[in-house]
């Protein structure tokens, strides 16, 4: 009976590892991949050796670094039995580096804000003069906040979670539906307690996170992106409107590089909205499930729900700097270049091949 009941246990948690890894494992692995030929790409041209492309050197390292962890975030969500120092570890890692990619991604769109709003004082910007400094502010503030419930601020000496992995919320015994080991021995190893984030986040520390960093975040990303539209479709009429003062025939007409003009613009809105929509709003509706459930008093939750929302959430927002990437033609060149090189060389080999048969 023993044997049958730690099967039945251990089923749940087999099943919830394969999903994890299912989704996380390919797209954990293309943003990798692709981070590191862009990566390579900035650092084979010596002519992108300049501040704006070093902080989206700096953001692209981030974004690495966030495929890296993006396995182990959903994780986060689950219950399992470790020491109270391992389960701060596996919180406050995947955390600090996730907030260090979102400060990245901040200071790389207000880089190129203030190079299209203030074009004149752009060389004499505060990040290009200080240059380390600006470095060192989207990625020390991550750490420290990150950091903070390994200085205290965290729930362990809260209400005791002994068992929450051996037994559900009712008391009678048996896995729970966010718990992802089950003790099949009988006991836990020693020195271990119940991992959750509730343990090592407080609720404060969630609702500051989510309120306080990344929600402002996030709108300023959109206000800069609405903003420099808003700049482009101004810039766009006052070329219109030279256009139209200088020709000399077509009457009120709309002539054919003005519709060439409103087509690009209308393809460039087209695209940034199409990819704010797939980065953000998966991240932003996960953000505000597990406010809204896993900040409840409630201890049940389904693990499903929360590792598909985690892996498509997070996996989505780390696209974007890829999406800024490989539409820079400078930093795709050389691999293009590298891609060429090959073909014609395989396919002289080719000629080669079929010339001396």
């Amino acid at each position: 009976m023993d044997d049958l009941a730690n099967d039945s246990a251990v089923r749940p948690l087999l099943s919830e590892a394969r999903l994890i890894y299912a989704i996380t494992v390919p797209l954990s692995t293309a943003i990798i991949l692709a981070n590191l030929v862009i990566i390579l790409s900035i650092s084979c041209n010596r002519q992108l050796y300049n501040t704006p492309n070093y902080f989206f050197l700096s953001l692209l390292v981030a974004d690495l670094c966030t495929g890296v962890a993006l396995p182990f975030i959903p994780w986060m969500g689950l219950n399992r039995p470790l020491s109270f120092s391992s389960c701060l570890l596996v919180h406050i890692f995947p955390n600090f580096l996730f907030l260090a990619f979102l400060f990245n991604l901040v200071i790389v769109h207000y880089e190129r804000y203030m190079f299209i709003v203030s074009p004149l004082h752009y060389s004499s910007f505060w990040v290009h003069r200080r240059f380390p400094l600006a470095l060192l502010a989207v990625w020390a503030p991550p750490l420290l906040y990150a950091s903070l419930p390994a200085f205290g601020w965290n729930n362990r000496a809260g209400p005791g979670w002994n068992g929450c992995c051996s037994f559900n919320d009712t008391g009678a015994p048996g896995a729970p539906v966010n718990c992802s080991t089950v003790v099949t021995a009988g006991a836990a190893p020693v020195g271990s307690e119940c991992c959750s984030y509730r343990r090592v986040f407080p609720n404060a520390f969630i609702y500051l996170e989510v309120y306080g960093l990344l929600a402002p975040a996030i709108l300023s990303i959109a206000g800069m992106t609405g903003r420099v539209l808003w700049i482009t479709r101004g810039q766009m009429k006052d070329i219109c409107r030279l256009h139209r003062s200088v020709a000399t025939r077509g009457g009120g007409q709309t002539s054919e590089p003005e519709q060439r003009l409103n087509l690009r613009y209308t393809r460039c809105v087209a695209a940034v909205s199409l990819t704010f929509l797939a980065c953000w709003v998966p991240y932003i509706i996960y953000t505000h499930v597990c406010v809204t459930f896993l900040l409840s008093k409630e201890t049940r939750g389904n693990s499903t729900t929360h590792i598909v929302l985690s892996c498509t959430g997070i996996g989505s927002m780390a696209v974007m700097p890829l999406v800024l990437g490989l539409a820079n033609r400078q930093y795709t060149d050389p691999v293009r270049k590298l891609l060429h090189k090959l073909r014609d060389r395989w396919r002289r080999r080719q000629d080669s091949e079929d010339m001396a048969l």
